[in-house]
């Protein structure tokens, strides 16, 4: 008998029907001899709402109030799927998050789970019953609602199923696992049936949108396997389909051996190109400028300095987050005097396609196979930043399909 938490995401629990289709899942996990603890978001398209009606109130809502309203959406769903699991004759109840509780930080809006009590859960379980926990939210230090962000239900179950030392997390939505590519984009992309937690971290950092990074660093912390999954895919017996995500120490020698030098490809169209021309060519510059954007609380990503100009003057080009793209502007503008540049452009229109595979570290050449690929498309790199597992670039955003798909069939991911 293994202890399992299925999470099951908003379109997995959308309306009656796939409620009703949940509660099966679950049953057929427990007829298998499992035990098994569910965690469900909100109905598709209601956190939504619920934000909307908070903008509509107020453009300025008191966080702690914003909590209270987004989220009550997972106390319906967690109410329905336990009666759906009770209307199959299993013992059910749900849990708020207040009422385990779910102990997090204080910022409302994005809280971090600190700890999870689970002594009456646990209980609960022994005498045979299926806990209902509605994810995404908790309790704050002082004894008030809080949500721990988008995607949080993710980092929610992962939480909870390293509380309960389960012995995987599942974690259900409308894809059927990881693909090589994004499969909108690549038709002959490929699902994977096992990838390490260092690359699907890497994935949804860089813009894969199968899970929440937060949920990934969790697991990877407490070497959790997670399994990505179809609620609408039919898995016969216990037959597994989907994705494996665990860490190096789950794979096999030959496995290992066999192991790409990449895995997959990733995108994002959320980043803007920030280029500070005519800096001053002396130590300690960078740090001058980055440090307003610091203060500020906007997060730099990829970072490159060009030769000088005439042995003097410099330029130094970053990425933000596009929605931090006009703030970093003004920080900078502010410090214009101070800092001694010339001028500073913003694009926005630029997007970051991203190799990764663990291979990488064993494997040569990597780096050639994707500026060669990227050239025969005549697409101009902007900028370039490096891991051990993973090279990005920056490049015009209106290339950005062209490049997955050069990328994809330039490492032969279609093939197995």
């Amino acid at each position: 008998m293994g202890l399992i938490v299925q999470k099951f995401g908003g379109t997995s629990v959308s309306h009656l029907g796939p409620i009703r289709r949940v509660a099966r899942r679950v049953k057929t996990e427990i007829d298998n001899g499992n035990k098994v603890a569910v965690v469900v978001s909100a109905m598709a398209g209601v956190t939504d709402q619920l934000v909307g009606w908070t903008r509509e109130i107020t453009d300025n809502a008191d966080r702690a109030e914003y909590d209270v309203v987004v989220s009550s959406g997972e106390q319906v769903t967690s109410g329905l799927v336990a009666l759906a699991l009770q209307h199959l004759g299993i013992t059910s109840r749900s849990w708020l998050g207040w009422q385990l509780p779910v102990r997090t930080s204080s910022s409302h809006s994005t809280a971090r789970i600190l700890d999870i009590e689970i002594s009456e859960l646990k209980e609960f379980m022994a005498e045979g019953g299926v806990p209902v926990v509605a994810g995404f939210q908790g309790l704050s230090p002082d004894g008030r609602v809080t949500t721990v962000g988008r995607g949080g239900s993710d980092t929610l179950a992962v939480a909870l199923a390293s509380a309960l030392k389960a012995d995987r997390c599942d974690l259900y939505s409308d894809v059927t696992g990881v693909f090589t590519a994004d499969p909108w984009i690549v038709k002959d992309a490929r699902k994977l049936d096992k990838i390490t937690c260092e690359e699907m971290l890497e994935l949804a950092t860089l813009g894969a949108k199968v899970l929440d990074p937060r949920s990934v660093r969790m697991a990877l912390r407490h070497r959790l396997p997670i399994q990505v999954l179809s609620s609408f895919a039919d898995l016969p017996g216990t037959l597994v389909e989907g994705t494996i995500i665990t860490d190096v120490w789950g794979m096999t020698l030959e496995e290992d051996e066999k192991h790409n030098m990449v895995t997959g490809i990733a995108y994002s169209r959320e980043d803007a190109k920030i280029t500070v021309a005519g800096v001053p060519d002396k130590p300690g510059v960078a740090a001058d400028i980055l440090a307003p954007l610091t203060d500020a609380g906007i997060n730099i990503d990829m970072i490159v300095q060009n030769v000088s100009h005439q042995g003097n003057a410099t330029d130094i080009t970053f990425t933000v987050p596009r929605s931090d793209a006009e703030r970093a502007l003004n920080a900078l503008m502010k410090m214009k005097g101070s800092l001694e540049f010339e001028t500073v452009v913003s694009d926005i229109n630029v997007a970051k396609v991203s190799v990764i595979g663990i291979g990488m570290q064993s494997h040569t050449g990597v780096a050639q196979t994707m500026f060669s690929a990227l050239a025969k498309e005549n697409i101009n790199i902007l900028v370039i930043s490096t891991s051990e597992i993973k090279i990005s670039v920056l490049i015009a955003e209106s290339q950005t399909e062209m490049a997955v798909r050069a990328l994809h069939n330039a490492y032969k991911l279609n093939e197995q």
